[in-house]
């Protein structure tokens, strides 16, 4: 059986992973449509061994739509979704309008499928920093308990878009080439002042909200407490930016109500769907994104006990925030949602 499906930000980073998903994990996809701003409607995108023509967004674009990725925007998920989930579409938003929605499941297929069951139409795709974490902390929690994470993020430019990852190529040839680089992009396009990122890194990702934590900060908190369905897990976050173009890496300290060794967290994370583990000191083996880039699983190394604690962790991870956190995880969704006959 084949789905009728939409992409909503089908030119983006995001939507043109999806396509390559698609493809790649052979997708029932019957009819496809590609759909963007109205500066983009009329272009065409390849897929399948065919051209599509990119449609502009509208509500009335989702007649008979299946199944609509959207990956275009919190304010187009909010002025599109509703009206696609009216008409029947299931939604599954890449952006964090609805994430924290009490109505919305927040999803992450390895982590809490269950959740699915409840959906009104619209499902929420996490943060990408936010699911590469806690698919790792979903199994550590089941086996010992948490009691709390501590993270920094070191996170690549392709998280902003693809603008940034221009700016970070063109300030990287201007450097060596001894002129002084111009920024335009980071840390948030639309602020006043820019930073270069090639050879530096920028401790800011989004705005400042409360407590001067970031929005990407917050985001990590409390979507982690939802998904994992622990609102008073105690955790904070520290995102910055790095001169890498893809992958994400996070270091995370975790304290544990049981303790766990290396080689019992090792043999866990292992044994866990999504997860590969690349850790031997010995062989100067761990993950890094140089290496990771287009892959799909969660890579984890550096595990250590954290000898200030009793039962404390230290974790070095990296994913492919592009796949795993975003176009694959949004397209997990969809395939459990077929899996479970919800769809």
């Amino acid at each position: 059986m084949g789905y009728n499906v939409a992409i909503v930000g089908a030119t983006g980073v995001v939507g043109q992973e999806l396509l390559t998903l698609f493809e790649q994990r052979k997708f029932p996809v019957d009819q496809l449509k590609l759909l963007a701003s109205a500066r983009s409607a009329g272009k065409t995108m390849e897929y399948g061994g065919r051209s599509i023509v990119i449609e502009e967004a509208t509500a009335e674009a989702f007649t008979g739509v299946d199944i609509a990725f959207f990956a275009a925007g919190g304010s187009v998920s909010a002025a599109l979704a509703p009206a696609a989930a009216e008409q029947g579409t299931v939604v599954i938003d890449n952006t964090s309008h609805f994430r924290l929605e009490p109505d919305v499941p927040l999803v992450i297929p390895e982590v809490n499928p269950d959740d699915l069951t409840w959906h009104k139409g619209i499902i929420a795709n996490p943060n990408c920093s936010t699911i590469i974490m806690a698919v790792v902390l979903a199994p550590i929690h089941q086996a010992a308990g948490l009691k709390r994470v501590v993270t920094s993020t070191y996170q690549a430019v392709s998280g902003a878009g693809a603008a940034a990852m221009t700016e970070l190529d063109r300030q990287v040839r201007e450097y060596l080439d001894g002129v002084q680089p111009t920024a335009q992009v980071l840390p948030v396009a639309s602020l006043p002042r820019h930073y270069q990122i090639a050879f530096n890194l920028i401790p800011q990702i989004d705005v400042f909200q409360e407590g001067g934590y970031t929005k990407e900060e917050w985001k990590m908190v409390k979507e982690t407490r939802k998904i994992l369905h622990l609102p008073e897990l105690a955790i904070t976050a520290t995102t910055v930016r790095v001169p890498v173009f893809r992958c994400h890496s996070l270091s995370v300290n975790i304290e544990t109500e049981k303790k766990l060794t290396v080689s019992e967290v090792r043999e866990l994370l292992a044994n866990s769907p999504g997860i590969s583990v690349i850790d031997d000191p010995e062989t100067q083996s761990y993950p890094m994104p140089a290496v990771l880039s287009g892959s799909d699983d969660v890579y984890v190394g550096r595990i250590r006990e954290d000898n200030s604690v009793t039962s404390g962790l230290n974790l070095w991870i990296v994913a492919d925030q592009i796949r795993k956190g975003a176009a694959l995880n949004s397209l997990q969704i969809a395939e459990e949602l077929i899996r479970r006959g919800l769809l």
